[in-house]
């Protein structure tokens, strides 16, 4: 199939882009989903409007409370920066993403604005309770991740709206952190499910934990009976053999080409373990 060519602009200023797509454009940054997407048939947009060079969006601020990450910074960028040490379970998380190549062109925001449910990203952002800082017509607004990601590939961005940054708070104490994700070949893994973790350990147990799953739910889930039903508990396999069916039960998976839904329920059940395994183990 021969795809048709899409025009496309690269604005000078913000203001100038927020026209464009108030017109009906589609922003473009690192592209590795858009264009991928468009290539597919599954986007058809009119114009493409190149954002990627923006200053505004390209910010990596550090302050008293936390870290604001531009829309428009790579997953490499982010992987060197010295102000992501703080977020171990960032950098985790962002190793994982495709190879190399993709890593250098990929952008935190256009993982955001995609919403996909294996998104591993959003695994991390959902760990760190992320807000998300839009920009439009009206002005600007910020929406915790939970507001922002609606759905599978659905976000609550408005028209001509733009994803402007990522505010990251900084976690209260020392959390250790786990990301492992199972798919179906060892590399370039797409989820077939996924499992995040921030969890506080005082005196050998589990003193506070954050749990966040890929690719089981319409978008990232957070199992809160799960996280509260670990306070307390020993860091041991067999101590959170009970949790299993439980974190089971919470996700809502499909069936698709790299899984069915009844072994993403499994799996994720079993990553729980994984964590618990892990802890144990040390840091």
């Amino acid at each position: 199939m021969r795809l048709r060519p899409i025009p496309a602009v690269k604005p000078r200023s913000l203001e100038e882009a927020l026209r464009y797509l108030e017109e009906g454009g589609r922003p473009l940054a690192g592209g590795t989903d858009l264009l991928v997407a468009i290539r597919k048939g599954q986007e058809k947009p009119e114009l493409l409007v190149y954002v990627g060079e923006l200053p505004e969006l390209r910010i990596l601020r550090e302050g008293p409370e936390g870290l604001e990450i531009g829309a428009a910074l790579t997953h490499a960028e982010l992987l060197v920066h010295p102000a992501t040490e703080r977020f171990p379970i960032l950098r985790a998380v962002l190793r994982t993403i495709g190879s190399p190549a993709i890593r250098a062109m990929g952008t935190l925001g256009g993982n955001l604005v995609t919403a996909s449910p294996a998104g591993d990203s959003l695994v991390a952002l959902s760990l760190l309770e992320a807000r998300v800082r839009l920009v439009g017509p009206r002005g600007e607004r910020e929406l915790p991740i939970p507001e922002f990601l609606v759905g599978p590939r659905k976000t609550a961005l408005e028209r001509g709206e733009l994803v402007r940054s990522v505010f990251l708070p900084y976690p209260e104490g020392h959390p250790r952190s786990f990301f492992r994700k199972v798919g179906r070949r060892r590399a370039l893994i797409i989820a077939v499910a996924s499992l995040g973790a921030l969890v506080w350990v005082r005196d050998g147990r589990v003193e506070r934990a954050r749990l966040a799953l890929g690719s089981v739910a319409p978008t990232v889930l957070r199992p809160r009976d799960v996280e509260e039903a670990l306070v307390g508990r020993p860091l041991a396999p067999e101590a959170w053999e009970d949790l299993v069916p439980v974190l089971s039960a919470a996700t809502q998976p499909i069936s698709d080409l790299r899984a069915t839904a009844e072994y993403r329920r499994k799996v994720a059940g079993r990553l729980l373990l994984a964590l618990a395994e892990a802890l144990q183990a040390g840091p």
